[in-house]
């Protein structure tokens, strides 16, 4: 286990494990996460644990191109059903997506740490942020890290407190993303609900060929 020191530095991605756990330690600093990224490796773990560091192969991904969505969600944007915003309330977003109640999931890897650091990315522009509003109630939301010299975008977490509101601010945000020349969306690890909307897993070494 490669553990991390007060260099900013990280092992090559060659030396994750099989669960793509490559690192653990180091410190959440703004320079620290943006070249964690920038190398296909991002922070994962527990509140009772060290600051653990991962790259997974495969990887997960989407290409905007090959979003998919279903008749249902179709009809939902065709009426307008919600009003989705960007980088209007981040710090709402990220605290719904650590609070908000998983069935799969006890507690949260959104600890405060990890929300102060990514507030700050926002603040400096490296972070963005969903919000989906239901008559100015905020029902859902995702946010990320927008990597705008590569046109690639690290999803991180999102929420939903009514059906279909954070897939209908996912569909939005791809859109969005690719308006502005975002070639690929990481996702990270699989997970069915991704994979519903046309994410699917890719060789990680293919995914760092973006980030070169």
């Amino acid at each position: 286990m490669y553990i991390l020191t007060d260099i900013i530095e990280f092992p090559p991605v060659s030396y994750a494990d099989s669960s793509g756990l490559l690192a653990l330690g180091g410190d959440l600093s703004v320079d620290r996460l943006l070249k964690a990224y920038n190398n296909g490796i991002f922070p994962w773990y527990d509140e009772d644990q060290p600051i653990l560091w991962f790259s997974p192969d495969p990887r997960m991904v989407l290409f905007p191109l090959e979003l998919k969505i279903s008749k249902s969600m179709r009809q939902l944007i065709r009426k307008n059903r919600f009003e989705v915003t960007f980088n209007k309330d981040f710090e709402n977003v990220i605290k719904n997506c650590a609070t908000i109640n998983r069935e799969d999931q006890d507690g949260t890897w959104i600890t405060g740490d990890m929300q102060k650091a990514y507030i700050k990315l926002y603040e400096l522009g490296h972070a963005i942020s969903v919000e989906v509003w239901d008559q100015s109630v905020l029902v859902g939301g995702l946010y990320g890290v927008l990597l705008k010299d590569k046109n690639v975008f690290c999803g991180e977490s999102m929420f939903s407190k009514v059906s279909n509101a954070s897939k209908y601010g996912f569909i939005t945000l791809v859109n969005w993303l690719q308006d502005k020349g975002v070639q690929i969306i990481d996702c990270q690890v699989y997970t069915d609900h991704l994979a519903s909307l046309g994410a699917r897993e890719i060789p990680r070494e293919a995914f760092l060929n973006y980030l070169r």
